[in-house]
């Protein structure tokens, strides 16, 4: 039984039915003009991010993924919270041992570990025939990006992470994100 606030599973769930309403639309755009219809998606995705005070981005790594209309919202997520966090609240071996115990044995390894910062990767699946681990959860400071279908055990290791590694609660949050607010201050440092 889980003891805490399943935000993961409350923005996906918004994620999806904003996707579903917008599906026709959708589809005629990736007929006659795929583009569009990738920026619709995006859209889409950070109108859902915002009301959660987050970048939310859909990706498609792979090249027909985006035909795959059923699965929209439902793998391939990056949530983008904080772009100042460098290190995570909580110690790393937190969350590997918090990854064990949801998908039992499980590899888990320190990732980007360069310039002060630090990362966690949690391999789902096996090393594919170009020799890379694409089924993987990559969980940096100051973003999640899921490369994997939210399985029940996927789902539930990213409500734990939204709660207790990035402090993700506010459903309701109105002006510019924190990564909006972040791009905005590179902008004005480089111009």
């Amino acid at each position: 039984m889980r003891n805490f606030y399943m935000i993961f599973t409350t923005i996906t769930k918004d994620l999806q039915k904003e996707l579903k309403s917008n599906l026709p639309q959708i589809m005629v755009l990736l007929k006659k003009q795929p583009a569009i219809a990738y920026k619709t998606i995006g859209d889409i995705s950070k109108k859902v991010g915002r009301k959660y005070n987050i970048e939310l981005l859909v990706n498609f790594p792979h090249r027909g993924k985006i035909e795959n209309f059923d699965m929209y919202g439902k793998q391939d997520l990056s949530f983008i919270v904080d772009m100042e966090k460098t290190n995570f609240p909580i110690n790393r071996s937190i969350i590997k041992e918090k990854a064990k115990e949801i998908f039992g044995d499980v590899e888990t390894e320190d990732a980007y570990m360069y310039e002060g910062k630090e990362g966690v990767k949690v391999f789902l699946g096996p090393v594919n025939e170009a020799g890379r681990r694409e089924e993987r959860i990559d969980i940096l400071p100051h973003s999640l990006h899921v490369w994997y279908e939210f399985t029940d055990k996927v789902t539930e290791f990213c409500d734990w992470l939204l709660e207790n590694v990035y402090f993700v609660k506010d459903a309701h949050h109105s002006g510019k994100t924190k990564y909006e607010k972040f791009r905005a201050k590179q902008k004005e440092e480089s111009s």
